[in-house]
């Protein structure tokens, strides 16, 4: 989804002081850009810590039907956008990840595949999360930025993090383009599983769906991407 269309599926889900708030954030963070004023914080910065409390749905009309086309909440869409409208880059992802509450870490994770970094930018902030046992961190540091610039090893102990933890493999993006024919991945799962098994606690089905993939061939060596993610366009956004 670019940016434009989420836009769009947000200001769909919003009430009008929603609306007006969102567009008056975007516009200064478009201004203003990832560089802090003197107080030091940017404006769009303050606004993305307080997106939850401006962001909210408007209430459906009787027979309205209720859209299903927004793939995050409220309030992690506002703060992906205003990142993406501040063009913002990894000294600021990573300041905003740092001092930020769960909430804002999230976005901060949900927003990386739409920002201009470097190919290995950002990976710290993946792994951190990854080191939580938060799921719905976790869920969102294993998205496409994650699938093409994770080490092979820290991809595979991420893919374990998720089964350790209950987060689906759907949130593993790639997960099938990765985990095919990898031999230290399969060996990674079946030990897992023994253990699993020794301990009399359920295997998660997940794992077994992983596994079956890994004795397929590759056509290519699950190896972590050098290119850089490819940034939304303003003519996008």
């Amino acid at each position: 989804m670019t940016a434009t269309e989420l836009r769009a599926a947000v200001e769909r889900r919003l009430d009008e002081a929603g609306r007006a708030w969102l567009d008056r954030a975007l516009a200064e963070a478009a201004n203003t850009g990832p560089q802090a004023d003197d107080s030091g914080f940017a404006r769009w910065e303050l606004d993305f810590a307080s997106a939850g409390r401006h962001v909210r749905s408007a209430r459906p009309a009787p027979g309205d039907p209720t859209p299903h086309d927004l793939p995050h909440d409220l309030p992690d869409a506002a703060r992906i956008l205003l990142l993406h409208a501040a063009d913002a880059d990894a000294p600021t992802a990573a300041r905003l990840y740092a001092q930020g509450t769960g909430a804002e870490r999230r976005a901060v994770l949900l927003a990386l595949p739409h920002l201009r970094l470097d190919a290995s930018d950002a990976v710290p902030l993946v792994e951190d999360a990854l080191r939580t046992n938060d799921t719905r961190l976790v869920a969102a540091a294993v998205g496409p930025y994650a699938a093409r610039h994770l080490s092979p090893h820290s991809w595979r102990q991420a893919v374990l993090k998720c089964l350790f933890t209950g987060v689906p493999l759907t949130a593993v993006a790639a997960w099938e383009r990765r985990a095919r024919g990898d031999g230290e991945l399969a060996r990674m799962l079946t030990d897992y599983a023994r253990e699993r098994t020794a301990a009399g606690r359920p295997v998660p089905a997940d794992l077994e769906r992983v596994l079956a993939l890994t004795s397929r061939p590759a056509a290519t060596s699950p190896t972590a991407t050098t290119a850089p993610t490819r940034a939304l366009t303003r003519e996008e956004s």
